[in-house]
């Protein structure tokens, strides 16, 4: 009897953690969105630019991006639960210097520590899910949920945007990051377990940090700079030369230093590989919906911003439905192979039937169904995406694969921002070149054209994911490579899930 009495604790306890790292994720995720939607009144209100207001976005992407390795490997070295407080802590603390900021200056230097802060919960929590799901069937149920979030969290962040922006204050939708956070930490506290560490503790790979962290930093500066600046811009293909430059030196030092701040045989295993891509291209398609569908809703459906958000709802909740219903029965039957080709190929549909809207559409009749249909996709895509590239890692690198999942979800995300909103603006020169005079209505149209344009790149997008998930991962039964076979000290299985 008393042998079996601490199953059903230990049960809650992990069901617990699961909404505790949930939240985590969805502040980190939503604050994505969230600040979008209150940038029009904190310029207003603080008094900044039009050039100026790409900082409050671009601050907090150059610092998250390019710490995200060195973020999920500190959480590897210093312990999970550490890292995880030390992280809700510090985004709590710069979202409350955000929100109370009176300078353009001060606004930025936040948002930068929510990115640096940002960078070191988001790997954290996928690792604390990582090392306390190791049960196949409750793994699969806590990757649906927490899949769910990550791929919700933007469309979230729109509608509470909306609502916060509207009933409160823009400041809000910093400040209802500090509410989040404690939640978080009491539970935290109380039920995220600690590891115990057996073993000499690795070193930080100091060279291979700074030439990961200088190549994210330029690929993602790279991207957001031609997204002002257009791709003729010295400095995007300087910083996006210099980035390709310093990632091939970053590869090179992993196969000689001794302790590796990215165990290459973790990346290079076939379907963690095609799951970390998969990621990264659903990521930059999945831009084209948030962004210009918001667009099209509000300027051309003239919606509010809180009708925008409650109008992604149905798209969240088939998300949600897709994302439990592949992750517990598909998934185990089926495998990535076909989960993920699947969930690209309706992420294509969605997208084409998204091209066809135009002024007279409704959104009963012509929104509606292409957003259920790109919900149904990325709750088919990630969770499946994410539950793989983190399966069978080595216990003690499951910080640094879990924040290959967020670096590539990042990646894709800039890459998406700058080649989608690039070639949307191209568009809509070109009709407005190719029809004139320039009336209210060629204005009109010009946008629709835009908008069309990037929904059709965005299913372009999806139908390489398609392409490639379809060829990389393995089918169901070869087994997973575990990637930790020639690491050094590797010891699978030798630390506890749960320290006593």
């Amino acid at each position: 009897m008393s042998s079996s009495s601490p199953a059903p604790a230990a049960d809650r306890r992990r069901w617990v953690t699961l909404v505790v790292v949930g939240l985590a994720q969805l502040m980190v995720v939503l604050d994505a969105t969230v600040v979008n939607i209150a940038l029009p009144s904190a310029q207003a209100d603080l008094g900044f630019s039009d050039g100026q207001r790409q900082w409050i976005i671009t601050a907090y992407s150059l610092a998250f991006g390019s710490l995200l390795l060195l973020g999920g490997r500190l959480s590897d070295l210093i312990g999970r639960k550490r890292t995880f407080v030390i992280g809700l802590i510090g985004f709590a603390l710069a979202s409350a210097l955000g929100g109370a900021a009176g300078s353009f200056e001060l606004l930025v230097a936040a948002r930068a520590l929510q990115g640096v802060f940002g960078a070191l919960l988001a790997p954290t929590a996928l690792a604390v899910l990582t090392t306390t799901f190791t049960i196949p069937k409750e793994r699969a149920r806590a990757f649906g949920v927490f899949g769910a979030i990550a791929g919700a969290g933007g469309a979230v962040g729109l509608l509470l945007g909306g609502v916060l922006t509207e009933a409160l204050d823009w400041r809000w939708n910093l400040y209802i990051n500090v509410i989040i956070a404690v939640f978080a930490l009491v539970g935290a506290a109380l039920f995220v377990p600690s590891i115990v560490r057996e073993g000499p503790r690795p070193k930080l790979d100091v060279p291979g940090t700074l030439l990961v962290s200088g190549a994210l930093f330029g690929l993602v500066y790279g991207f957001s700079n031609a997204e002002t600046d257009g791709w003729d811009s010295p400095l995007s293909w300087g910083m996006l030369s210099a980035a390709v430059i310093l990632l091939v030196a970053f590869v090179v030092w992993q196969t000689r230093a001794t302790h590796p701040l990215l165990p290459l045989p973790i990346v290079l295993d076939r379907n963690r590989a095609a799951a970390y891509l998969s990621v990264l291209i659903a990521g930059a398609g999945m831009f084209g919906i948030f962004l210009f569908v918001t667009y099209y809703l509000q300027l051309t459906l003239k919606y509010s911003p809180i009708q925008t958000g409650l109008a992604f709802l149905p798209m969240i909740g088939m998300l949600v439905v897709a994302a439990q219903l592949g992750t517990n029965f598909l998934v185990p039957r089926f495998g990535p192979k076909v989960l993920v080709p699947v969930g690209m190929s309706l992420g294509v549909v969605g997208m084409l039937l998204l091209t066809l809207l135009d002024e007279h559409s409704t959104y009963a009749g012509n929104v509606l169904a292409p957003l259920m249909i790109i919900g149904a996709a990325m709750g088919t895509i990630m969770p499946a995406s994410m539950q793989t590239a983190t399966l069978g890692v080595d216990r003690r690198y499951a910080g640094v694969a879990s924040a290959m999942v967020n670096t590539s979800q990042q990646v894709g995300g800039s890459i998406g921002t700058a080649l989608l909103n690039t070639l949307a603006a191209t568009a809509a020169a070109d009709y407005l070149s190719a029809h004139t005079p320039p009336t209210p209505e060629v204005g009109v149209h010009a946008a629709l054209a835009s908008y069309a344009t990037a929904y059709s790149w965005g299913a372009g997008f999806f139908a390489l994911g398609a392409v490639v998930a379809a060829l990389l991962f393995r089918r169901r039964g070869q087994g997973l490579s575990l990637g930790t076979a020639h690491l050094p000290e590797s010891n699978l299985g030798a630390e506890p899930v749960i320290a006593h």
